[in-house]
């Protein structure tokens, strides 16, 4: 698992050179947004249960043959199979943005997933829809766009600092990009 600077030091390892210019521009970047980062990752965590949630029961409002018998999310069992995946990959998106490398991701969550997915039947549309729905789930809560209207009682605003946090929510979006990417 690698962060922004472990990255720096092993690229400029590669090339024997010493961290320099572009890479350290990066990194003095990646401390100045480390709060709104931090910020990104606790609104994320903090709505875990609830992103999750709400992107398997759209998931299958779009399928409800999912809840049938036979389905995939039937028998409850399953159900809570699906929601522990969606926790797990939720939580590994969180890390990458926390590290700002999406290694962590790709190495203990991605590298095999599709095939094991595949083995157990699972579909992999679905579970790419799903995926899809976390994503705008967890964009909205980095940009602070959620609205009373969305989520009705469940409504919950998160604090963030000043700033511009469309370049956190870029990122988030990239590694659920990856993440559907894998499944497809």
């Amino acid at each position: 698992m690698l962060d922004a600077f472990s990255r720096a030091v092993v690229t400029a390892d590669s090339k024997t050179a010493c961290i320099g210019g572009a890479e350290l521009a990066s990194l003095k970047s990646f401390i100045a947004e480390g709060n709104k980062r931090l910020d990104a990752v606790n609104a994320i965590a903090s709505n875990a249960s609830c992103c999750v949630s709400d992107a398997v029961a759209g998931m299958i409002c779009e399928n409800t043959g999912l809840i049938q018998a036979g389905g995939n999310c039937y028998p409850n069992r399953r159900m809570a199979a699906c929601l522990r995946d969606g926790e797990i990959i939720l939580r590994y998106v969180s890390y990458a943005l926390l590290s700002g490398d999406a290694s962590v991701l790709e190495d203990r969550c991605l590298n095999g997933l599709k095939e094991t997915y595949i083995a157990l039947g699972v579909p992999l549309q679905s579970t790419a829809r799903a995926v899809g729905i976390m994503k705008a789930v967890c964009v909205a809560h980095i940009t602070n766009t959620n609205t009373e209207a969305q989520a009705g009682n469940r409504f919950r605003k998160m604090a963030t600092p000043d700033g511009d946090c469309s370049s956190l929510a870029a990122e988030c979006a990239s590694y659920f990009d990856r993440v559907a990417a894998a499944l497809s």
